[in-house]
C-alpha cells in the first residue's frame, strides 16, 4: 500500500466533511451546531457555538457505565443524554453536523433518540 492512497483517502474524507459542514452553516448560542463522532467503540457529541468558539455541552460513552450494549445502543443513549444537556442549557434546537458519515445506522439512531428526547434537529 502506498502512502499516496492514504493521502487521497484523507483528502476525500476532509472534502466530505467540509461539504456537510458548509451546507449546515455555523452554530450560534440560540441554535448551536450538534456535532457527532462515532468511532469503533464509542460515540461522542458536542453542542458548539461557532460564533463564540465554545462548547456548550458534550456527551461521550467513554467511561460511562450506563452506556452499554451495541454501538447502536450507545448512539441512542448519547442522543438522549445530549438532549438532556441541551435542556439544562435551555437549548431547544440545533443544527445537526454528521461530519463525513452518512445519515444511516448509528448516526440516524443518535439523531432519532435526540429528537424523541425533545431536541429539534
Amino acid at each position: 500500500m502506498s502512502s499516496s492512497r492514504f493521502t487521497k483517502r484523507d483528502k476525500q474524507r476532509a472534502q466530505r466533511k467540509n461539504r456537510v459542514t458548509s451546507s449546515i452553516g455555523r452554530g450560534n448560542s440560540s441554535r448551536p451546531r450538534l456535532s457527532v463522532r462515532v468511532s469503533n467503540k464509542h460515540v461522542s457529541a458536542q453542542l458548539i457555538d461557532d460564533t463564540k468558539q465554545i462548547t456548550l455541552g458534550q456527551v461521550t460513552t467513554l467511561g460511562a457505565k450506563s452506556a452499554s450494549g451495541s454501538l447502536t445502543d450507545k448512539a441512542k443513549w448519547s442522543g438522549a443524554e445530549i438532549a438532556k444537556v441541551a435542556a439544562k442549557k435551555k437549548i431547544k434546537s440545533a443544527t445537526f453536523d454528521r461530519g463525513q458519515k452518512l445519515y444511516h445506522g448509528r448516526i440516524k439512531a443518535f439523531a432519532d433518540s435526540a429528537r424523541e428526547s425533545g431536541l429539534e434537529i
